[in-house]
């Protein structure tokens, strides 16, 4: 187990970020929320270059940072690789001149830069000019970069900002790749929950400096549900349900793809790319793509139908006189989270413990995989 214990704060002029959590790091971990939450300065204040923080930071028990002992180590002797938004290589060399001039940092490297070139997919392009490559080489050229100076963790700051969706579903799958070869810990900011979600382990929310919430990914991800209730001025997201389902065929001969959720089935688009049986596909539907119905939906263009029971209705935002409603309802053990409105929810008389269904088509189900 990797961990990391943050007990600091650091004061800007118009801003305060304030931290105390201990974060495990095995696998991927998100850090989520809006521009100006405090995710690049808390990255920053882990790799050593915000030098006005107080407090500490400590990294499998070795301590990084204690103010009140005097202690900071140099960004350089942190074992701790990051990587920007902008690649921020040097365009007059090749990528592997790029990766050399990184390796010279590693003095007992345990990867050669042929090994890295692999693993990154850049083998082909070793010797062309970083100036010619497009966003999402250079931020393949920039993972590797990090990855040649063998680091005990990596901090990743919205690497895929810049990138069209295609690269970024690649270099998504790159980072898992890199992930679990190395059995590298990752820290992964972005404001995008869908790139988190398809990715992370855990997630660490922020907002206004402070952390408002941080645990399992799909459970987080729910838990941002309801949030707005006690955020009323800051919209996180919006309200859905998060999945990791395995699949039991990847086309059903009709351009399906077949999820398995207990004995009932989840249809979507078919997947471009090479899936196994029973591999798990990160996923995810919006409580606006779902409807329910008292009985089941019988003759329907809509493909997917699964039964449950609602466990919760609540205001979107408790307290507060609202024209719609959030209901939980728990499908083969799973939650599912339907936004409808009052209106409907009257219509049907709908109340806690009743057994209902749940429609929505198969272009509901989303994953950046395709």
């Amino acid at each position: 187990m990797t961990i990391l214990s943050l007990d600091f704060s650091l004061n800007y002029k118009t801003f305060t970020f304030t931290i105390n959590q201990e974060l495990d790091l095995t696998g991927i971990t998100g850090v989520f929320g809006h521009s100006g939450s405090g995710k690049s300065t808390l990255l920053r204040a882990i790799a050593g270059l915000e030098k006005n923080i107080t407090g500490s930071i400590i990294f499998n028990e070795k301590t990084l940072t204690n103010t009140t002992k005097n202690t900071c180590q140099k960004p350089e002797h942190r074992n701790i690789s990051l990587v920007f938004q902008d690649s921020r290589l040097f365009e007059h060399l090749t990528v592997r001149d790029n990766l050399k001039y990184a390796a010279k940092r590693c003095v007992n490297s345990q990867l050669s830069l042929t090994d890295i070139l692999i693993l990154t997919e850049l083998d082909m392009l070793a010797d062309a000019n970083v100036f010619d490559l497009s966003s999402g080489q250079k931020q393949r050229v920039a993972l590797a970069r990090a990855i040649l100076t063998e680091p005990k963790l990596l901090l990743l700051d919205e690497p895929l900002s810049a990138l069209d969706q295609a690269s970024k579903a690649k270099l998504l799958c790159l980072i898992v790749k890199v992930q679990q070869l190395l059995n590298l810990p990752i820290l992964y900011v972005s404001h995008s929950l869908d790139e988190l979600q398809q990715v992370c382990d855990n997630l660490l929310i922020l907002s206004q400096g402070e952390v408002i919430n941080y645990g399992n990914i799909h459970h987080t991800i729910h838990q941002l549900n309801f949030l707005s209730a006690h955020l009323p001025n800051e919209r996180l997201t919006h309200q859905q349900t998060s999945l990791s389902l395995p699949i039991a065929s990847a086309d059903n001969g009709q351009g399906l793809t077949v999820l398995t959720l207990a004995e009932q089935n989840i249809l979507l688009p078919s997947l471009a790319g090479k899936f196994i049986k029973n591999q798990h596909l990160r996923c995810f539907i919006l409580a606006s793509d779902i409807s329910i119905c008292l009985s089941e939906p019988q003759n329907s263009t809509i493909v997917n139908h699964l039964s449950g029971n609602i466990v919760a209705i609540e205001s979107s935002m408790l307290g507060v006189p609202t024209q719609s409603v959030l209901v939980t309802v728990i499908c083969s053990g799973h939650e599912f989270f339907v936004h409808i409105s009052t209106f409907s929810q009257r219509k049907l008389a709908l109340y806690t413990d009743q057994p209902v269904y749940l429609q929505f088509k198969a272009g509901a189900v989303r994953t950046y995989l395709y």
